[in-house]
Formats: C-alpha cells, structure tokens, sequence
C-alpha cells in the first residue's frame, strides 16, 4: 500500500505541468510529504530563508509551482506578502531568478499572480525584481477584473503606482478600457495620491470631465486649501504694502490637489452637465463646505456664484453650513458677494435663522479646542460676529422650539461653564500644594541653624542663596496663581466673561504656576548643594539633572494649551473680515513717481530678498 502510494505521488511531481494560468495542488493528497515540503517550504518564503528553500527546489524543480495551500498560490505568492527586508528581497530575487517567465504568471484561487499581490501590497522592489523579468505582469487582470496598476492605485503606495503607470504605457493599449482608467484616477485621488492622478488627466484629457471626481475631491480640504505664509513673511508684506513698496516674495506652487480640482472643474464646467449632474455639484458644494474645503468652494462659485443661493434638505445654504461647522473660511466669503442680507434672512426647516445656529454647540469645535474655557471663548466669538451681519429684528425671533437665539447659546453652552470652572478648580489644587511646600521649606533650611544666633549654618553659601530666592520666587508665583484661580472661582460666571476676561487670567495663573514649578526644582536641587558641597559632588549633580525632567515635562504637556490660549486671546479676533479677498481679487498696484522713493524701495527690496 504504502509503495503504490509513493508511486502515485512521484507520479504527481513528475508530471509534466501546463502553464496555463493554474498552480498544482496535488501534495494535499500525501500528508507525509505535505508536512516535509510544503511546510518547510511555505516558512522559508515568509521568512527570506532562501537556504532552505533551494534545498527543496534542488531536490524537485516542481515545487516552485506546487500551492503551499488551497488560497495561498506559490513560493512565490506569499514571498509577497512578506515585509520587505534583506532577507525577503534576496529570496524574491534568487527565486524568479529561477523560474520562466511562463511561471511569472501563475495565478492562485483568486486569480491573481505574485505581481498582481505584490502590487497590492505596495512592495515596490519586490515589483521591480519580477517587472524586469517579465513586462507581460502588467497586462494580466487578478481579482475583480483589476489591473496591477489599478489595485495599487486602491491598496497600494505611492511609489509603486508612480512605478506601474510609468511602465504601464500610462494605461494605453487595447487592453486598458475606459472604465479601467476611470476606477484607477478614482483610486488614486481617493488615497491622495495627487501627482500621480495629475499626471493621469493630463494624459487622458477626457477623464478630467468626471463631475464624480470632484466628490472626492470635496472632501479633501487639507490637501486642497494652500498653506499660508508664516507670520514674519506676513509682517514683511503687510509693513511694504503699507508704504507703497512692492516687493517680490517667491511663490509657493500650488498643491497638486489643487491643481487637479481646476483642470476638472474646467473640464466638467464646460461641457454640459444634465440637470441631474448640476443637482449633483450642489450636494457636493455643502459636502465642501461641511469639511471645511475653501478652495473647493471658491473655485465652484467663481464659475457658478448661483450656488451660494443653493439649499439642502434642511434649508441651510453653504455659510449655514459653514457658522454650523465653525468654518471661517467659508464664512468669510460673505464679505465679498456684497450685500449678504438676502442670505442671512434665510431659515431653514426648523425655523432657525443663522444665528440660532451659532447658538448651538459645535462638536468639530469642541474637538480642536483645548479646555471648556477656550472653547466657550471661541463660541462667543462666532455669536458676536454673526450678530453683526443680522438684522436687528431678527436676532430675537423665535425657532419652532420657542427659542431666541440667546437663549439657545445660553441653553447649549451652559455645560462648558460647569466644566471649565471645575478643570480651574483642579489646577487651583496644584497651586495650593506648591504654596504648603515653598511656605514649609522657607522655615526648614538644608543644615538647620544655630543655638546661639538663630542663623542658618551655611548663610555664606552661593547655593544657599539660591535656595532661599528660588523658594521665595516659587511661593510668589505659586501664591499668585492661586490666587489668579481664586479670582476666576469667584467672578461673576457669565457667559459674556469667557470671551477675554477668563482666558487671559487662566493664561496668567498658568504661567505663574509653571515659573512655581521650575522654582520648586531649583530650590529642591539647591538644598543638596548646600549639603554636599565638601564631597560626594556628583549628588547633587545628578539630583540637578533629574529636577529638570518635571519642568520640561510640565512645559511640554502645557505648552499646546498656553499657544492655544494665545491665539484665542490674540488671534481670534482676525479670524474673520480678512484684507486679502479669496473669492474675487484684483491686483492693486502702487506706485510713486518719486526717484527717492524708488531707490529707497529698490534698496529694501534687494535686503529683504538677501535676508529671506
């Protein structure tokens, strides 16, 4: 039995096989040998040890088209599917070193070959070692009828999608159908991979005319809106347009996203959408202005300003949508489509008008704000400026709830209130502590003093000294953020009070609780100077060294929520009514006929560029 099994397994492995797509899965039927070269061999491929496996192929050539499972495929097919290192890489290499290009394209259960995963998998080198054996890789379809190519665009990397579609014929030839590269460009963008899809439309021109693709484009706002300048190149141009001064700065390039929503926009916008396309890109207008995508917006209504007008199911336009969402970008094209009463008077289903809906809370807010307080601040921003564009009779009309405005800010908001003062009285604790522990340490001098006279043994110590103006400094400034906290406890808690009043105090009792902590340290670090001044000076210098660890902690767990207070306090303010228009600009340009005046801005010119 045992003989006529062994014969009709060396038959199995003998037998010639026809390459005609399909793997060879007839080890299933012997246990002993699946568990002698199956196994060894499926461990050795997901692992790089190719030492093993050329055992196994030395001693039957076959093996390397053998399945190691019924959906795994070949070696080769789960090599794949290993992470790129040394090891792997040399054993894809050594192994399509040895197979024909007819092996190459044995595909598994699911009809996709080694290449077709590969890509799939976004191993790039990997791709490359079995591109340069056999080009005809790129061509064969794997699951669901995709290319290499358009997998990679929809699972894939970056890099080896720029890799196949440079080597693809950039999707030519009879066996790329339409379909086929419009699924691709969709992978492409979807994952934002932007200069590959550029790249694509100005190859295919005709593919640019999809009004879909700009759903997805919709909702990509980091990667469309342009970052803008730092605030010293700001100050630079604001300082120069002031005095008449034109200077020069070097442009950034606009971001590949951005440039691939013009070149389809201008596509779709020219050629003659149905009427259900044009109800289309008025849904996709409220999902830009939901995610916050100004240059989407502005690119749209600059072709069709009828589009502000448009409304949603709800009957809230694209500024509703934006007061709701906290987008001031959007927002703020309100200044420049003048007269925006027409806008502001709407209502939608529920009976709101726009400042009903500032009224209530914002939870894309709530998520970029630190604390309740800085969120409060922020709310009452938007509530003041939207109140500023209201008619006066409308600000105390009433929804379908019977509410007003007010009462419905008063009503969303009082949480925050709550919060806020009880995170405060949190931070109070510390303060409190740190005052218990400077006061003490200020009557427990290192040494102890003297029975005569009552003077602390080592007065005449430089590390005494700081000891003693350290703890001075962190009782103060423990003592004054306690108080500051104290104060907030204690003010009147209306809502009108976050807007500047709270903000800037918690930024004074946090700073002054951070200089108590840093001066805590300095004083404990000094003490042991006091102490071990004669020998053993490495004590203190390495009790030095830890103290700093707290400090640099604290500024670095603080630091985020003091810049945001900054900016609230600060910056908040010009957040809305900005001087440089978006949607309509018009180059404005001064000159002076003054010769003086010429070479003086010649000369700044020549010196701001040299500088920057």
């Amino acid at each position: 039995m045992e003989d006529d099994t062994m014969m009709k397994h060396e038959h199995r492995i003998d037998l010639p096989i026809t390459l005609s797509g399909s793997i060879l899965y007839d080890l299933y039927g012997n246990r002993d040998e699946y568990l002698k070269l199956v196994v060894p061999l499926y461990e050795a491929s997901i692992t790089g040890d190719w030492e093993t496996a050329k055992t196994i192929f030395d001693e039957n050539r076959d093996m390397v088209r053998v399945g190691l499972g019924k959906s795994l495929g070949t070696s080769l097919h789960v090599a794949v599917t290993a992470k790129e290192n040394m090891f792997t890489l040399n054993f894809v290499k050594n192994l399509v070193d040895m197979m024909t290009k007819d092996e190459l394209k044995l595909q598994n259960k699911h009809s996709n070959t080694a290449f077709w995963i590969a890509s799939a998998c976004g191993k790039e080198n990997m791709v490359s070692i079995m591109m340069a054996k056999n080009r005809d890789l790129l061509h064969i379809r794997g699951n669901n009828e995709l290319f290499p190519l358009s997998v990679g665009a929809r699972d894939g990397t970056s890099g080896v999608v720029k890799l196949l579609y440079d080597n693809s014929g950039k999707m030519t030839g009879d066996q790329w159908k339409d379909e086929d590269r419009c699924s691709t460009l969709y992978h492409c963008i979807d994952r934002e991979f932007f200069d590959v899809a550029l790249q694509m439309v100005k190859d295919h021109p005709k593919l640019a005319s999809d009004v879909h693709l700009l759903k997805i484009l919709s909702r990509k706002p980091y990667a469309i809106n342009k970052v803008e300048q730092n605030l010293i190149t700001r100050i630079i141009k604001s300082t120069c347009i002031f005095f008449g001064m034109e200077l020069q700065f070097k442009v950034e390039d606009e971001p590949d996203a951005l440039k691939l929503l013009k070149i389809i926009w201008n596509n779709a916008s020219r050629t003659s959408m149905s009427i259900n396309e044009t109800e289309d890109m008025g849904k996709i207008l409220f999902v830009a202005a939901k995610m916050g995508n100004t240059k989407f917006v502005v690119e749209l209504l600059r072709t069709y300003p009828d589009l502000m007008f448009e409304k949603n199911r709800e009957g809230h336009t694209i500024f509703h949508i934006a007061v709701m969402y906290r987008h001031h970008g959007i927002y703020n094209l309100l200044y420049e489509i003048g007269d925006s009463t027409n806008i502001c008077v709407l209502h939608d289903t529920s009976g709101n008008n726009m400042l009903h809906l500032v009224g209530k809370t914002s939870k894309a807010m709530a998520a970029k704000t630190s604390g309740a307080s800085l969120l409060m601040q922020r709310e009452l921003l938007w509530f003041e400026e939207v109140l500023k564009i209201m008619p006066p009779y409308m600000t105390q009309e009433k929804n379908k709830h019977g509410q007003t405005p007010y009462e419905l800010f008063t009503i969303e908001n009082e949480e925050f209130v709550s919060t806020g003062l009880k995170w405060m009285k949190d931070c109070m604790v510390v303060a409190t502590l740190i005052v218990t522990v400077a006061f003490a340490a200020a009557f427990t001098v290192p040494g102890g003093n003297k029975d005569d006279n009552g003077l602390p043994f080592f007065i005449h110590q430089c590390a005494f000294l700081v000891f003693v103006i350290a703890n001075a400094i962190s009782l103060f400034s423990s003592s004054t953020s306690l108080l500051v906290f104290l104060s907030i406890l204690t003010a009147r808690h209306q809502q009108i009070e976050f807007l500047e009043s709270l903000p800037k105090k918690l930024m004074i009792a946090l700073l002054a609780l951070f200089i108590s902590v840093a001066a805590m340290m300095v004083t404990f670090s000094a003490s042991f100077f006091v102490l071990y001044h004669k020998g053993l000076k490495w004590v203190p210098i390495l009790v030095a060294a830890f103290a700093t660890l707290p400090v640099f902690m604290f500024a670095v767990l603080q630091f985020p929520l003091l810049v945001d207070m900054f900016r609230s306090i600060y910056d908040a303010h010009y957040l809305f009514k900005p001087k440089t228009p978006m949607l309509y600009t018009r180059k404005l340009r001064l000159r002076s006929n003054n010769s003086t005046y010429r070479c003086f801005s010649s000369v700044i010119e020549r010196i701001v560029l040299k500088i920057w």
